[in-house]
């Protein structure tokens, strides 16, 4: 037996570290899917027009759609309506402002997953955006990153401060009518990641994201959105955990990849 072998039998073969939920109180909304429901989404992000007619654009699109039956992969229906479409913890109401104003709890979940979210604890050369369930709870080094021009926040925050560039490229990779699941994700999607690396420069650190799915019975439906105008380079690392339960939950991301000309994106996901 190879030493690689070896040590993936050894990894598989542990118990699932990540099982565990935090227990916090969340901001949830009805089960259930409607053109309502797209509404509540966009007013509790505060988003401005165009963003709504985007999402109910895509929700009526889906509504024509059928989901895709794949060959090898067996499941039970999945029922759209007995599902949560939004869920975030009470605590992030107004977002925080610093990471002092993030809720203990959450703050205790990301140490027990190994993503301090205290910048002087955090690994050297690597900025992370913490989302749990359907909000992000914190960005680290932005302040540094911005020194260069480089935007990297949620996508929340990118919609409220950087429409233009919202508005110019969403979509632009996975277009609503792409897919299935594409179509849903435009029409619900939650938080993400948004990154934009100016001309010519190269982000001296890696970025991250680490999407915590805690909340029962939800969905997540994350939107993240790189874009690396021409002559540009970043790295880019994303993780998924979430506890372990005898139900199954759906998660429908979109990644959207925009590298200009001569412009270099290293993407990387890794998934419970």
């Amino acid at each position: 037996m190879t030493n690689t072998t070896s040590t993936l039998e050894e990894i598989i073969s542990q118990e699932y570290q990540h099982g565990f939920e935090t227990e916090v109180e969340a901001d949830a909304i009805p089960r259930g899917l409607s053109e309502e429901t797209v509404r509540i989404i966009s007013a509790k992000k505060n988003e401005p027009g165009f963003l709504l007619e985007w999402r109910l654009a895509a929700y009526r699109r889906w509504l024509e759609m059928t989901p895709p039956e794949w060959a090898s992969v067996h499941y039970p229906a999945i029922d759209y309506q007995d599902i949560i479409y939004y869920s975030a913890p009470k605590s992030q109401k107004d977002g925080p402002k610093s990471l002092d104003e993030v809720d203990p709890e959450l703050l205790k979940t990301y140490e027990k997953l190994g993503i301090p979210l205290h910048e002087r604890a955090i690994l050297a050369g690597v900025a992370v955006d913490a989302v749990f369930d359907s909000v992000s709870v914190a960005t680290t080094f932005k302040d540094k990153l911005a020194e260069k021009g480089i935007i990297f926040c949620s996508f929340s925050e990118a919609v409220q401060h950087h429409p233009e560039l919202v508005r110019q490229y969403l979509g632009t990779v996975v277009p609503v009518q792409d897919n299935f699941y594409a179509a849903l994700n435009s029409a619900v999607f939650s938080d993400g990641s948004f990154v934009y690396i100016p001309p010519g420069v190269r982000c001296p650190m890696e970025l991250s994201t680490y999407f915590r799915i805690n909340a029962k019975n939800t969905g997540q439906f994350e939107r993240t959105l790189i874009i690396a105008d021409r002559d540009a380079y970043v790295s880019y690392l994303e993780g998924c955990t979430a506890p372990m339960r005898d139900e199954n939950q759906l998660h429908a991301a979109v990644v959207e990849l925009v590298a200009l000309e001569n412009a270099q994106i290293k993407y990387s996901t890794v998934q419970n």
